[in-house]
């Protein structure tokens, strides 16, 4: 896989680096985390300028965040309504997850990125449970930047060597676990108990 990355980011350059961070968002089977690293290691090489590299993933990632966001907006809560209950979501496990969702999605969005098949997932419920795109845009560009920024880096200071860059990204991913582990948890002991309690000013 990281020979056909480099194939692909040698021949396609930015657009090749835009085009892969956006399907992957969105859910293809994509390892995104090591094509970053990959544009990481070219950057190292020479053959790519450092900002335009960071620039094509970060467009790229937000692209695809963005598409599934608008998809959750769109098509997200009519289908959830439609099938939830055949398949015994009832309107009041909606709710409470709407409830936590939009309690800690925020902190989700961003740090979400670090984690395969979370980061695929937070902007499709941001879009179901109209989440303000505003707020949406802040934390979900801001951990796109921070995420892209951070893998490229690796890769630049690793210079290929894999078995580091996938030690770092298996540790990463379980720091990113954990801290949303603990929002379940601290979300569960220190819930309100009074549903009036949550503000609707996300669906302002």
């Amino acid at each position: 896989m990281e020979f056909d990355l480099i194939n692909i980011i040698h021949q396609y350059s930015y657009f090749g680096i835009f085009l892969l961070l956006a399907l992957g968002i969105i859910g293809l089977p994509i390892p995104d985390e090591i094509l970053l690293a990959t544009v990481g290691y070219f950057i190292f090489a020479g053959d790519l300028p450092f900002l335009p590299a960071v620039l094509s993933a970060f467009f790229g990632a937000i692209a695809g965040i963005t598409g599934s966001y608008y998809f959750g907006n769109i098509c997200g809560k009519p289908l959830l309504k439609k099938l939830g209950p055949k398949f015994g979501v009832s309107e009041e496990k909606i709710e409470k997850t709407q409830n936590f969702f939009l309690k800690y999605g925020k902190s989700a969005l961003f740090f979400g990125y670090f984690m395969p098949g979370i980061r695929h997932l937070t902007a499709y419920f941001a879009g179901m449970y109209s989440l303000n795109w505003r707020q949406f845009a802040l934390y979900a560009y801001s951990g796109a930047l921070f995420w892209c920024s951070f893998f490229i880096v690796i890769g630049y200071q690793l210079a290929g060597r894999w078995a580091l860059v996938m030690e770092v990204i298996h540790k990463v991913g379980l720091f990113a676990f954990t801290i949303v582990i603990l929002s379940v948890v601290a979300w569960f002991i220190f819930k309100p108990k009074n549903k009036g309690s949550y503000s609707n000013g996300w669906f302002k």
